[in-house]
């Protein structure tokens, strides 16, 4: 991963000491002054009129002469302190930021374009950075603290947030947040981007349409949720689908969808409803089709009795870094549920559970690609069999770093490709002719 430092559009940027210093005055005399709670009860836009106002009169008692720009930027920093998420409003607005990791309240990185780079943008100390984590998670319903370090929440937005407090966290209070996309990306873009090619969009399309079960596999950020979205978007409006996710980040645009999503432990550790119980219960709602946001437990076991007894189409995503080890991990949540199968019988299950394997990857330059997409044949022995139908094939590097590669068909016809035209969806054979490489770059 490249690290940048970009100041580009970064308020604090154009902030001295000293300015900081006055904002941090002026905040603490406007919280003597306004009532916060009538505040809340205001129209946003009244609210931060009352705010600015208020800001404008102390700044105008300043001894030492403030630019106009800079009372802007102060007025806003106070505005947000106030009535939002404090600094993390700034990085909030900025819509190329995918990621906000703050490792610290004075280290802050942003992720665009898949690479890293610092921001100015600080909190004033640790108990600063802990206020809007508190604010963030008891806004949610949820707590932080000593007892319950750790915890996962959203914004209003759909952002998915992860905050770790010391004790655990040894350097202060840190907080990574996930991004919510307003808009929904489409497999057109992807192709534009050079994530897939034209010929792979069509498989995976009629993958969907055929109700064959797939599996995204890929790391931490490498575009599973973007790729679960737009294959949820081929799902047609006729039928029910049952979503369930830790976190809610799917924007599923069906009118027969039913939104499931788990629920921690209260203050005294009852009341948690997980993902399995909610698979579970999910199957009892008559689902056309299960899309889990991410299997990551016993719910495996739970997802894969349902693929294997006709809730076909079903859709999930894992993180693994190829399509064999996403099959592995599958196997050890199996495990995990407790149940004393044989691994043979296990395997078995999977294989007949699964049909098409995504792996997606975010490659060194920064950008996301499926690197492979492959079916799931059957076993041999107490081996699950693959067979690559579309991958990426790595030429080296260019000098700007950018990763230099193709996307190729194998030239394997998937056996799926008969299932799927007795259901009146005909792939051309054409699709998968070895030699037809697309989107070099």
């Amino acid at each position: 991963m490249e690290f940048v430092n970009n100041q580009t559009n970064d308020p604090f940027s154009m902030l001295t000491v000293s300015d900081m210093e006055t904002k941090q005055e002026i905040f603490s005399q406007l919280l003597t002054q306004l009532d916060l709670s009538v505040l809340e009860t205001l129209p946003q836009e009244v609210a931060k009129e009352k705010i600015a106002n208020s800001c404008y009169q102390f700044l105008n008692k300043q001894t030492r002469p403030i630019s106009l720009d800079v009372r802007q930027v102060l007025i806003k920093l106070i505005t947000d302190e106030i009535l939002g998420l404090g600094p993390l409003e700034t990085l909030l607005e900025d819509p190329t930021i995918a990621d906000i990791l703050v490792n610290s309240y004075d280290r802050i990185f942003v992720e665009r374009s898949g690479k890293l780079e610092q921001v100015s943008v600080q909190f004033y100390d640790d108990k600063h950075l802990l206020n809007i984590i508190d604010r963030i998670v008891s806004g949610v319903g949820r707590r932080i603290d000593e007892s319950s370090p750790m915890v996962d929440a959203r914004l209003k937005d759909g952002s998915r947030i992860n905050a770790i407090i010391p004790p655990l966290a040894l350097d202060g209070p840190a907080l990574s947040i996930r991004r919510f996309t307003v808009d929904k990306l489409q497999a057109q873009q992807l192709i534009d981007y050079g994530s897939m090619t034209q010929p792979m969009a069509e498989l995976i399309q009629a993958a969907v349409l055929g109700k064959l079960n797939i599996l995204i596999s890929g790391g931490t950020g490498s575009g599973k949720t973007t790729l679960l979205n737009i294959l949820s978007g081929y799902i047609p409006d006729n039928e029910r689908i049952i979503t369930i996710e830790d976190s809610a980040e799917l924007q599923l645009q069906q009118p027969h969808t039913v939104r499931l999503e788990t629920r921690p432990a209260n203050i005294e550790g009852k009341g948690e409803v997980s993902q399995r119980e909610l698979v579970k219960n999910c199957l009892r709602m008559r689902p056309d089709r299960i899309v889990i946001g991410e299997v990551r437990g016993s719910e495996a076991i739970d997802m894969l009795a349902a693929m294997n007894t006709g809730h076909e189409g079903s859709m999930t995503t894992l993180h693994a870094n190829t399509p064999r080890d996403g099959l592995g991990r599958l196997e050890n949540m199996v495990c995990m549920a407790g149940f004393d199968m044989p691994v043979h019988n296990i395997r078995t299950q999977i294989s007949s559970a699964i049909d098409i394997v995504v792996q997606l990857q975010r490659q060194e330059d920064g950008k996301r690609r499926i690197t492979s997409i492959q079916e799931v044949t059957g076993m041999e022995g107490d081996m699950i069999t693959m067979s690559e139908i579309f991958t990426f094939r790595r030429e080296g590097k260019s000098d700007d770093g950018s990763i230099k590669g193709r996307f190729a068909a194998t030239g394997v016809v998937p056996t799926f490709a008969r299932r799927l035209k007795d259901k009146g969806i005909d792939i051309p054979h054409s699709l998968f002719t070895v030699d037809m490489l697309s989107n070099g770059f």
